[in-house]
């Protein structure tokens, strides 16, 4: 039977500290799954909602973007992805009486953990200017405080349509088409906070900026190296992916701050031998340094540059531009410079070269810890530089490996969610509804905080998400929020942004993965694009969790009807009614799309085309791949100061708080952590389990205060501290950000640790 909802936040303060663990998964990840779930959904409920995760026929899950196999197991999901299933199929409830007993200043006193455990949303509420606590609404005035609201902005540039990682392709495509009919291309999306770094390294050097390999790749590949990426918590099916590929011969270096249990051995709870001693994974572990990953692939280009017959000639030859230019930067790297910015010995630099110059099929896999620098974009680019130049892009087995975080944040984007649209997109856009959309670049998250916190945005409207805890800088979000007129957020839960309002504020309750979609013409699906390119159905299986629920799809489609009105060009009834009426434009629109619903009727969903990978075919500027030739960068450090990355615990998936432990580092009870290195925390003068304030330092001079951090001693590179978020992104400058891409450098925060008052 399922549990209640706790009615206090329980102490997060006094957190308790063992051993990091040296292993992931196995009979623990199985018994913390099951208890989770059987918590939140009762045993009979989690039987029926577990065994449809992942599968053919069953519903996608709404945890990571992880691709799933072509076999499937019966248990075809994660520790974390149970927890996030078991989230949203809750028998917890958040109704009107919830409301009336808690005003928001109560709600904006609580943590993100006992927000997300009182259950699911289920009625629409308002929150009136001047008032205390949200009130129930009905669906039509709801809408009609939309409508009011952007009727009454001077441009509709004044509005901003965020958009999460969890929304379908078809709300998505619906959404951004929405805005630009609105005539706005204000799309921010959780993007921007992740992989935008990817994507516009990608983008330049070998014309798409997506990922170029698919799952079969890493069976196929000969090495495998996961940089700045902790797959044991944030993407753990990726563990059966790399324990398979190391059965087939592959062998894996690591390049990390911090070593993860998840990356050091994995026992597979699908095998016997998963349940004992599970299998090694990593080969090489390089620990780096916080921002060093451009030095040790520039040093490493160095190398095989300087090694006979180690460039793959015909291919540079055939199939790049700027491999002068390149070499000669990367000839000139030094070796003490490198250290320096790494932290490595050169021992160890030389045994990676080693192993890969013994490779003929190379992956790199990334994730946060290389996008949120102020020099992720060059970071990434010298990572293509390094397989450019034995021709790992386009050979199967080989390639890039952007892992995204959350599970249809890359079908979001391809659906046209973004800030700077494509010319060749909007006019599809405009032949297919005949409508202009505007092509003016939007604001993107950081821009859009601006635009709020300067009043230059009036309305803030969220398809999901948790905005304000996601965003940097938290003192500057929110009070950019409360600067709007009007916020809106589609969600299915509770979480901070709903507490942190403009003058007036909505909560729209939709349908989760996990729930039934019927429309008029019947029961619905939607569809999702996975990390590798892959798009397949989504089917919910249970009952909503109320009959007050929209769908995202019928959310869009009614507001477009009451915002726009009878001068719309677009069919929002039809759309709304029949999901595939979405997907025969989404075919006409998109390039890869072409005869959607027919191919999407294939259990096995299809592959969208990617001509780097495919043909060898690079769409860039020069029409080839480009090397690039960036100075390198790395974060300097001033004496008596760490450089702290933001980071998850294994309770937790994005801003979502599933408890209070951390298993595999050894943290239990407790979230506001700091983990020092001993070395430095000797030379520092603080104690294992003392309490400081973490203070940022910046350009701007402005003090920004994490209070109350137990300090535990942990084997994290020298220098370098981690903590988790969202409780550090108070430390993260809204103006710190990554060039060209102006993601938030949540990897590379210095900072200064003062004794605490929270002893």
């Amino acid at each position: 039977m399922a549990s209640k909802p706790p009615k206090g936040d329980p102490v997060q303060d006094a957190p308790k500290v063992a051993e990091p663990k040296h292993s992931a998964a196995g009979l623990t990840a199985i018994g913390h799954s099951l208890r989770m779930a059987h918590q939140q959904m009762g045993v009979k409920r989690t039987a029926l909602t577990l065994l449809s995760v992942n599968q053919k026929n069953g519903f996608d899950c709404p945890g990571c973007a992880w691709p799933d196999p072509e076999h499937r197991h019966t248990a075809e999901f994660c520790e974390n992805g149970a927890k996030a299933v078991a989230e949203e199929a809750t028998l917890r409830r958040v109704t009107p009486e919830f409301f009336a007993e808690h005003t928001v200043a109560d709600l904006a006193g609580r943590s993100g953990y006992w927000l997300g455990q009182q259950g699911r949303l289920t009625h629409p509420v308002y929150l009136p200017e001047g008032g205390d606590r949200y009130e129930p609404v009905t669906w039509e005035r709801a809408f009609d405080i939309v409508a009011e609201e952007i009727g009454a902005l001077g441009s509709p540039d004044e509005a901003v349509f965020y958009t999460s990682g969890r929304t379908s392709n078809e709300a998505a495509f619906l959404y951004q088409l929405f805005a630009r009919e609105l005539g706005t291309n204000n799309l921010p999306d959780c993007s921007n906070m992740c992989h935008e770094s990817s994507g516009s390294a990608l983008s330049e050097t070998i014309g798409v900026g997506k990922g170029s390999v698919l799952l079969e790749d890493l069976y196929r590949s000969d090495l495998i190296i996961v940089a700045g990426q902790n797959p044991g918590t944030n993407h753990p099916r990726m563990l059966s992916a790399l324990e398979k590929a190391k059965a087939n011969g592959a062998r894996i270096i690591s390049v990390n701050p911090l070593p993860e249990a998840g990356l050091e051995r994995f026992k597979n709870p699908q095998t016997p031998k998963g349940l004992t001693t599970g299998a090694a994974l990593t080969d090489l572990f390089l620990q780096i340094r916080l921002g060093g990953d451009q030095a040790l692939f520039r040093i490493l280009n160095k190398l095989i540059l300087d090694t006979p017959g180690a460039v793959d000639e015909d291919f540079v030859r055939e199939h790049t531009h700027g491999y002068e230019e390149f070499a000669e930067a990367a000839r000139a790297a030094d070796w003490d410079a490198t250290l320096t910015a790494t932290g490595l010995t050169r021992e160890d630099i030389e045994k990676c070269l080693r192993m890969v110059l013994a490779s003929k099929r190379v992956i790199v896999c990334w994730a946060m810890g290389l996008t949120q620098h102020k020099h992720s974009v060059p970071m990434i680019r010298e990572i293509v530089n390094f397989l450019l130049l034995r021709g790992n892009i386009g050979r199967p087995g080989a390639g890039v490996c952007p892992v995204r975080g959350h599970s249809n944040v890359q079908g979001d984007r391809t659906m046209g969610i973004f800030e700077r649209p494509a010319e060749a997109f909007l006019d599809a856009l405009e032949k297919e509804f005949g409508f202009s959309p505007p092509r003016e670049h939007g604001y993107d998250v950081v821009r859009a905080i601006r635009a709020l916190r300067d009043g230059r945005a009036k309305v803030f409207f969220a398809m999901g998400g948790n905005f304000v805890s996601a965003s940097p800088d938290t003192e500057v979000t929110e009070a950019a929020m409360r600067r709007a007129r009007l916020t809106v957020h589609v969600s299915t839960k509770l979480n901070r942004s709903h507490a942190v309002t403009g003058a007036r504020a909505l909560i729209l309750p939709t349908l989760g993965r996990t729930e039934r979609d019927l429309q008029g013409s019947g029961e619905q699906f939607v569809t999702v694009e996975d990390s590798m390119g892959m798009v397949h159905a989504s089917r919910g299986r249970l009952e909503p969790a109320s009959g007050q629920l929209l769908s995202e799809p019928a959310i869009v489609c009614r507001l477009a009807r009451r915002v726009l009105g009878s001068g719309s060009k677009v069919p929002w009834e039809e759309f709304e009614k029949d999901y595939a009426t979405i997907r025969d434009r989404i075919a006409r629109v998109i390039p890869g799309f072409e005869d959607f619903n027919a191919r999407v009727a294939n259990p096995s969903g299809f592959t969208l085309p990617h001509a780097p990978r495919d043909e060898r075919r690079f769409p860039t500027a020069t029409g080839k791949a480009n090397f690039t030739a960036a100075p390198v960068e790395y974060p300097e450090l001033p004496k008596g100061r760490l450089l702290l990355q933001t980071l998850r615990s294994h309770d937790q998936y994005n801003t979502t708080i599933y408890g209070l432990d951390d298993r595999y580092r050894g943290i239990t009870n407790g979230r506001r952590v700091v983990l020092v290195n001993p070395e430095d925390a000797r030379e520092l003068r603080l104690a294992d389990g003392s309490y400081v304030d973490l203070v940022g330092e910046w350009k701007d001079g402005v003090e920004r205060r994490a209070p109350g951090f137990r300090v535990v001693h942990y084997p994290t590179a020298r220098g370098c501290a981690a903590a988790y978020y969202p409780e550090t992104n108070v430390l993260v400058p809204l103006d710190a950000t990554a060039d060209t891409s102006n993601t938030p450098a949540s990897k590379s925060v210095v900072v200064r640790l003062e004794q605490s008052t929270t002893d």
